[in-house]
């Protein structure tokens, strides 16, 4: 992916961890994903975006962000995030490097296409745990929180664990909290993997994302595997609060083949369901899928197009 091109389509578009940032004022959409072509080897190229109008026709590949000389890290950049806070742009993405604990670290832009620039100082989170997939949460006091995952590659049932921000979302304050496991999930299944030791149950936690419904309800997107593979689903904060307690849904959103999914509010006032599928590089696309909420939660409602 070099240089601009103008009216791709999602078909033509390589990405993973797909996220869609809507400007109102542009009356445009951006997506982000992990686009390198290969997202699990090194080098790491950087992050593309792409700009869109009407979800259709997409302008890009646009250079987000690109590692600046002496960058810590240079392999498996994973899951962009973009988030307007404080009137300018935070990205928040995964990074590692052969001898550091994989985490999330927040860049800045005052453009939504970037380019964005290190903004904390290296990761966020905690610097002896392998993590990924950090989200932007926003409490009802105007209090920032990180949210992401604890991988299981650590601590074989994976966890989605809240942080408090600094409110420039400079730096993590406090103690992390433990929300939920991957095995609390009654779709969710174990995993078999060379790192899992035999008779042990390993369950995958990826993409957590925060959504508070028209009613007050506080949802989470997040990812793990299924019966039939890569799945999202859905949890729900019994206390409209980021600490919950959290409780799973039976049956997942997206069950087949497919997940590390957003929600977006769309120009329109309308919501998008985000994905990739299939899980399987290079072949993975987003897929957007209309939602609507009933009954405190989202459904799937019908197709973009």
């Amino acid at each position: 992916m070099h240089g601009r091109v103008t009216a791709l389509s999602l078909a033509d578009i390589q990405i993973r961890d797909p996220f869609v940032l809507t400007v109102p004022d542009e009356g445009a959409y951006y997506l982000f994903g992990s686009t390198d072509a290969d997202i699990w080897h090194p080098p790491a190229t950087g992050f593309d975006c792409y700009r869109s109008t009407d979800l259709e026709a997409w302008e890009g590949p646009i250079p987000a962000f690109r590692p600046p000389a002496g960058f810590w890290s240079d392999r498996n950049y994973w899951a962009p995030e973009v988030h307007l806070h404080g009137g300018r742009f935070f990205m928040f993405a995964t990074f590692t490097a052969e001898g550091r604990r994989r985490g999330t670290q927040i860049l800045v832009a005052d453009a939504p296409a970037g380019p964005y620039a290190p903004w904390s100082d290296g990761p966020v989170t905690p610097r002896d745990w392998e993590c990924l997939d950090g989200t932007l949460h926003v409490d009802d006091g105007g209090r920032p929180w990180i949210v992401y995952c604890h991988e299981w590659v650590q601590v074989t049932d994976g966890e989605v664990v809240a942080q408090r921000l600094s409110d420039d979302l400079r730096a993590a304050i406090g103690e992390p909290r433990l929300l939920f496991r991957a095995s609390a999930a009654p779709w969710a299944r174990r995993v078999d993997h060379p790192r899992v030791p035999p008779g042990v149950d390993a369950y995958v936690t990826d993409g957590p994302f925060l959504h508070r419904t028209r009613d007050g309800a506080l949802l989470m997107l997040w990812s793990s595997f299924g019966d039939t593979g890569y799945a999202m689903g859905i949890a729900r904060s019994e206390s409209g609060r980021i600490e919950g307690p959290w409780l799973q849904d039976a049956d997942p959103i997206w069950a087949a083949d497919g997940g590390h999914g957003m929600i977006a509010r769309t120009l329109d006032g309308g919501l998008l369901l985000t994905l990739h599928q299939p899980n399987t590089t290079p072949l993975e696309r987003a897929v957007f899928r209309r939602l609507r909420e009933a009954g405190g939660t989202v459904v799937l409602d019908a197709v973009t197009d």
